[in-house]
């Protein structure tokens, strides 16, 4: 498998990458049969840009221009439920992204992901919003790979976006889709060190539509969005680790509790406050003070920081998006600077219980990768 994946990342001409297309689509046609066929396409896509030069610290990183691939599985929403109705049919599916970086420093990424695909002008612009995990074939090691200092760990959240030109079935089933996306991989500060990496490509791609015929949407007739005020309660935790290369990594405790108003059947604009509890930041206030007095940083300095924040939750059937800008009421650290931000996704077990997956960071800088559940009244 390793030498499949070094022959992918070696394409360079668009012969050999119509040669890899052409084993995907037998691929994807060979795993979808009968029935199960319907509302299903798959599309691949050769990748070539740039590491985006988001910190001086990882110049050094940024030898050559990225290539790489793209292989993704896509489900058309069909109408029986609400939601289909509100974003207009959008594609729920699976993607794989291959990320070679031409540097034997910072390696290879290989990741999976979920992704939504929305579409707009009569279903010719499509943007897409992924999220997965990422694995990283040299991440930083102090002995021998100790100048990679953008993936900490093997294993990271990933992200991406990608906003692309869709034309399905210019010949038989096969279209084309080509556009730019857009690429985070970040561990989190899960482990240190963590400047992460930001990748712009412009990829082109074939597409093949696995049913033989358009999909009829169902109309709609669903009764209109309930716009009452709740209130919940959550709880997130994780591990993460200091700045400072090899303190370790502890676990963190963030509780909140926030007032929403939805406002449509889009989403709904939230209010809360929150109590952060680092283990990692508790250790390495009295560890600054006494080895780097020129800091200035007191021993007794309150690690506990409180926080209040605006933001808003995107509805998508049971997984929603929520966004949000904090300021710290309560912070005697300071250095993290005044306010932060979080960026999450929710899944309602109930329409009370929720499951929560979230990166919280100061602007560029990320602190935590949170996993927690909340109570919603």
């Amino acid at each position: 498998m390793v030498s499949l994946f070094n022959y992918i990342f070696s394409i360079k001409t668009p012969a050999v990458f119509l040669r890899w297309s052409q084993l995907f689509f037998l691929l994807i046609i060979g795993c979808f049969q009968g029935n199960s066929q319907n509302n299903w396409s798959g599309s691949v896509h050769y990748l070539q840009g740039a590491i985006l030069p988001h910190s001086q610290n990882i110049s050094h990183l940024i030898t050559e221009k990225p290539t790489g691939m793209l292989l993704s599985f896509n489900h058309q929403t069909t109408g029986n439920k609400e939601w289909h109705h509100t974003y207009r049919f959008p594609d729920v599916g699976f993607s794989f992204h291959l990320q070679n970086s031409h540097n034997k420093v910072l390696g290879d990424i290989y990741g999976l992901y979920a992704h939504y695909n929305f579409y707009f002008l009569n279903r010719r612009l499509q943007l897409r919003v992924a999220q997965g995990a990422a694995y990283a074939t040299n991440p930083f090691d102090k002995e021998a790979n100790f100048r990679n200092i953008a993936y900490g760990s093997k294993f990271m959240p990933s992200t991406y976006f990608m906003l692309s030109y869709d034309q399905p079935r210019i010949w038989n089933k096969i279209g084309i889709n080509g556009g730019l996306l857009f690429v985070h991989h970040s561990n989190a500060t899960i482990k240190s060190p963590n400047t992460s990496t930001n990748t712009l490509t412009l990829g082109l791609g074939l597409t093949y539509q696995l049913s033989d015929d358009k999909i009829e949407n169902r109309p709609s007739s669903f009764s209109s969005f309930e716009q009452k005020m709740r209130y919940s309660l959550l709880v997130r935790t994780g591990v993460n680790e200091s700045h400072i290369i090899g303190m370790g990594q502890k676990p963190f405790y963030h509780i909140a509790a926030i007032a929403e108003k939805p406002l449509n059947e889009y989403g709904a604009v939230q209010i809360g406050a929150e109590l952060f509890l680092s283990n990692s930041l508790k250790e390495l206030i009295p560890f600054l003070a006494q080895s780097f007095p020129e800091t200035a940083i007191e021993a007794d300095t309150d690690w506990k920081r409180i926080g209040l924040f605006a933001g808003y939750e995107w509805y998508l059937n049971r997984m929603t998006v929520e966004g949000n800008l904090g300021y710290y009421l309560h912070d005697e650290y300071k250095e993290s600077g005044a306010f932060y931000q979080r960026l999450g996704l929710r899944y309602y077990i109930t329409p009370n219980v929720f499951g929560i997956m979230s990166l919280k960071t100061h602007f560029a800088k990320a602190e935590a990768f949170e996993v927690g559940f909340g109570y919603k009244l």
